[in-house]
């Protein structure tokens, strides 16, 4: 009798397993297959589905990894400001590739965003425009499906059973597995459904990405700094102290023609206190010369050249009116009063979120060069 009970447990795990691990089954929503982190969360019949409703919060898949392949899931989006959506191939808790829905942007041209998780950073202030985003009219009365199909470098994302893709574009980390997690909504709590992870399926379907101009002329590298306290700055007589207790040695390059990320080579959020690093280019000018440098950043800067600070600056989100982005560009500009030789450049930039991001020009570079180690 004994080893017919056990026989019999046996078989029940295996099939579980089995219907866990089986590319081509609905993955049921309970918690034995999903870890759920939210503030409050039920599972219910929703709207004909057997679905989860979720707030402010994130499912993550248990004892399995996600490399190539396709991942869908039935949505019941609320018209409110919320950042619903799937990560995948996520590592370590910081570093993943993303598709998300603004579903408090209906219609409009970033109505959802393709982006990274870098470092705990979603740099959507970078990955911005028609590349990562799409218009899409969104409905509130019933589901929304979602199919996202990865493959090697590559995804595209269909809505609502289409036959093409809404989206293509080309993943930001290296082709290795990592977890899938699922978000619901933000304090509006939303419902999910039907999540199925197809390893099969992983033919993409006219995959045409949409090219991004890049700007030219560019500082192509920047060197930068440990991590310090965005208030140190405060007193403009300390900042050379500031400098002098800093360390150097990591190199971050411009990424999409547009800007480097700062979080490629920083973590924000490491449990230390600080949010700002030095961003540094040293510039060599053959005489002594005062000449035009257009910049970009996120989320604010203090300009410091020779050591002395020139400029002070807000581009995070909401800085300048209320529907203002922050997206990183050429829109603000400094005269540097450059001397006969080297001169070292400064940006000292400060994080909150949505990308940690410095980019800068000279508009005339005859007479000066960027020196690289």
């Amino acid at each position: 009798m004994k080893s017919k009970i056990l026989l019999t447990i046996s078989l029940i795990l295996t099939g579980l397993a089995s219907f866990v691990g089986n590319s081509q089954n609905t993955i049921p929503l309970d918690t034995i297959n999903w870890q759920i982190n939210a503030r409050s969360y039920v599972f219910e019949n929703y709207k004909g589905k057997d679905a989860i409703y979720i707030q402010a919060g994130a499912m993550r898949l248990k004892n399995k990894t996600f490399l190539n392949g396709t991942i869908e899931f039935d949505i019941y989006l609320k018209e409110t400001q919320a950042f619903p959506g799937l990560y995948f191939r996520v590592r370590d808790n910081k570093d993943g590739e993303q598709w998300f829905l603004r579903p408090h942007l209906s219609g409009k041209p970033d109505a959802n965003q393709a982006a990274p998780a870098v470092n705990g950073i979603t740099p959507w202030q970078l990955y911005f425009g028609p590349r990562y985003s799409f218009p899409y009219d969104y409905t509130y009365d019933d589901w929304t499906h979602v199919k996202v199909v990865v493959n090697g470098n590559k995804a595209q994302v269909f809505l609502n059973h289409s036959e093409t893709p809404n989206l293509s574009w080309n993943l930001f980390h290296e082709t290795k597995p990592g977890e899938v997690i699922i978000r619901g909504g933000g304090l509006k709590a939303m419902h999910i459904a039907n999540v199925k992870i197809d390893e099969n399926a992983k033919t993409l379907m006219n995959f045409k990405p949409i090219e991004r101009k890049a700007i030219p002329g560019l500082v192509s590298k920047w060197e930068v700094s440990d991590m310090f306290e965005e208030k140190l700055l405060a007193d403009p007589h300390k900042v050379a102290s500031v400098i002098r207790n800093r360390k150097w040695g990591r190199k971050i390059v411009v990424e999409e023609g547009t800007a480097a990320n700062i979080s490629r080579v920083q973590l924000l959020r490491n449990g230390k206190p600080g949010n700002t690093v030095f961003a540094k280019v040293v510039v060599h000018s053959d005489k002594r010369q005062t000449k035009l440098f257009q910049f970009g950043y996120s989320d604010r800067v203090v300009a410091i050249l020779n050591g002395t600070p020139i400029y002070k600056g807000s581009n995070r989100w909401r800085s300048r009116d209320y529907r203002y982005l922050g997206t990183v560009g050429l829109f603000d500009g400094i005269y540097l009063n450059l001397k006969k030789g080297k001169n070292t450049l400064l940006m000292a930039v400060s994080e909150d979120f949505g990308g940690w991001l410095i980019t800068g020009k000279f508009a005339n570079k005859e007479g000066v060069r960027i020196i690289e180690n």
